[in-house]
């Protein structure tokens, strides 16, 4: 039932983006439909494109993952926001560790990014690889002109659709209600970290990333279970991305000279040690939230 909400609410995200294009630009809704399309096919083609591609991408993502989500949990599953937490975050230990694990996370992340990407599949595969990596260069043209900041506004603009509204979005779906579903179902806290993990990183349609960002969402999975609170995963999320973002803006102002988009190789020894601090990071956030469980809870997978 709550894949059918998301597909749903794919379908009228995208019937509102047609009518908000319609009304913003004054032309019928096929003609809308076919001006998205060269607009995401050739981004720069329209002097507004950046706002209209952010504003189209926001509408997308609340519209596909937040909402579908949150009408499920209110109306299927019958339970309120406070139930997506077991405890209160003001009483989550440590916040400002789940900082630092992120950031130190992202050079291993790196490393596992390269390896992905230079994956191949077999030789009577190789017609789907050149349509996956045609499919990803697209994408890549297209994040790379989101990212492309000419103002302050345009920064905070991204900061938003690229860090909030997402963090928000696919942390109530995959950590609120996914993992806390599959826990229940498997009886088991990993399974249900590691299977919304790999749905969280499908779902993005990006395989050759498909790895490094599974492991992201179970570093959400895992803060989620050992926190109890469905804010702290959020933080992380919205620290991966919006960091990120802000650090392509400094290296475009040249306020820094290190590009977080290069595509060098990670130096194995950086990244080994990148491994360590987020796993020493990790272990002493799970100690600081180490509280006495009720039975349901531990059922729940709430905390380990």
């Amino acid at each position: 039932m709550l894949v059918g909400f998301v597909l749903i609410g794919g379908v009228v995200s995208t019937l509102l983006l047609f009518g908000i294009l319609a009304v913003s630009k004054g032309m019928g809704l096929e003609q809308a439909q076919v001006y998205l399309s060269n607009l995401a096919a050739n981004p720069t083609a329209s002097p507004n494109s950046w706002y209209e591609l952010m504003i189209l991408q926001a509408v997308n993502h609340a519209g596909t993952f937040l909402l579908p989500a949150v009408v499920y949990w209110y109306m299927i599953e019958r339970r309120s926001w406070m139930q997506f937490s077991a405890q209160p975050v003001s009483a989550v230990a440590g916040l400002g560790l789940v900082v630092l694990i992120v950031i130190a996370f992202m050079p291993f992340d790196g490393l596992i990014i390269e390896w992905n990407q230079n994956l191949h599949l077999p030789e009577t595969l190789a017609p789907i690889e050149q349509w996956i990596r045609d499919k990803e260069k697209n994408l890549e043209g297209i994040t790379k002109y989101l990212t492309t900041f000419k103002t302050t506004g345009q920064l905070l603009v991204a900061i938003l659709v690229i860090g909030v509204i997402p963090a928000i979005g696919e942390e109530v779906l995959f950590r609120g209600i996914l993992q806390r579903n599959f826990t229940y179902w498997s009886g088991n806290p990993h399974v249900g970290i590691w299977l919304a993990a790999a749905l969280f990183s499908a779902i993005h349609v990006q395989f050759l990333g498909f790895f490094p960002r599974m492991l992201l969402g179970a570093l959400f999975g895992y803060l989620y279970l050992w926190s109890g609170n469905l804010w702290v995963p959020i933080l992380a999320h919205f620290v991966n991305n919006g960091f990120t973002v802000f650090m392509v803006y400094l290296y475009q102002t040249k306020v820094i000279s290190m590009d977080i988009e290069s595509t060098q190789s990670v130096p194995i020894t950086g990244a080994l040690v990148a491994f360590g601090l987020t796993t020493g990071f990790l272990y002493y956030f799970r100690q600081l939230n180490r509280p006495t469980q009720t039975p349901n809870e531990r059922n729940l997978g709430i905390h380990l």
